[in-house]
């Protein structure tokens, strides 16, 4: 695999960006002292841009890097949930480029996190409370899914014109 630049400069950028966008707005979710926040959109737009190896670094290194910034216990769950979150929506997205391609990715993307952390949290509060944290999960997983689909055409057609992606 080569890496040139380009891509080495976007993979650092969504690591940062999909950091910040677990940092910037996190909702406390008391239940299992977990917390909703934006990261899930940014990275799953970087998997659907960069496919799956732009998913699996900003989905991992991002948002464990949130959590090791914040001191967060779930870091090292976090590092494998999230990244096989980007990845698996990445893969997706390159077999299947088409708008229908785009919506699967992201929704399958956001029930693999979802899930991944319902299994931790089973081992971790219990059965009652990883359910409910389940349901928030798949809140934040629809929501980011649904921003990251439109934040990823926006910037497909952005880093295109720049000359930055390779054109369709």
């Amino acid at each position: 695999m080569k890496l040139d630049t380009k891509k080495l400069s976007l993979y650092a950028l969504f690591i940062a960006l999909t950091c910040v966008g677990t940092l910037v707005v996190r909702i406390p979710f008391p239940l299992t002292k977990g917390y909703l926040n934006l990261g899930d959109a940014v990275l799953l737009a970087a998997a659907l841009t960069l496919g799956r190896t732009g998913g699996l670094l900003a989905g991992g290194l991002g948002s464990f890097l949130a959590d090791l910034l914040t001191g967060y216990v779930y870091a090292p769950v976090t590092l494998v949930v999230k990244g096989l979150e980007g990845f698996i929506c990445g893969i997706i997205f390159e077999r299947i480029p088409t708008t229908a391609g785009r919506i699967i990715a992201v929704a399958v993307g956001a029930v693999v996190m979802a899930t991944g952390y319902f299994i931790f949290e089973i081992i971790l509060v219990g059965l009652y409370p990883a359910a409910l944290s389940y349901l928030a999960n798949l809140g934040q997983g629809a929501a980011g899914a649904a921003l990251a689909y439109i934040l990823s055409l926006a910037l497909e057609r952005g880093l295109r014109s720049m000359n930055v992606l390779p054109s369709k």
